[in-house]
């Protein structure tokens, strides 16, 4: 699991599936920063890792501060799936 900052916005939304340097990664949850102060483009904060470590996430089974950060431009990742499908 880590955190992936993207710097403008490639249309994704929480549990989405992105390809980035050559691995598929699920969003597990994103925060959107910059929409009214900030930098030029909007940024994404998001959690992201394999679907094996979703259930860690849910449970908040992590340290957040400790994980490791990558900072990419949106033209740099791959969108898979753009958002997670509706259950009901």
């Amino acid at each position: 699991m880590k955190r992936l900052i993207i710097h403008g916005d490639p249309g994704i939304r929480k549990g989405a599936i992105v390809e980035y340097d050559g691995e598929e990664l699920v969003c597990f949850g994103i925060n959107r920063n910059g929409e009214w102060h900030g930098p030029e483009t909007v940024q994404l904060w998001c959690t992201v890792g394999s679907e094996d470590e979703y259930e860690d996430f849910e449970k908040r089974n992590f340290t957040p501060h400790f994980l490791d950060v990558e900072r990419v431009d949106a033209g740099d990742v791959t969108v898979v799936r753009p958002s997670a499908d509706l259950a009901i």
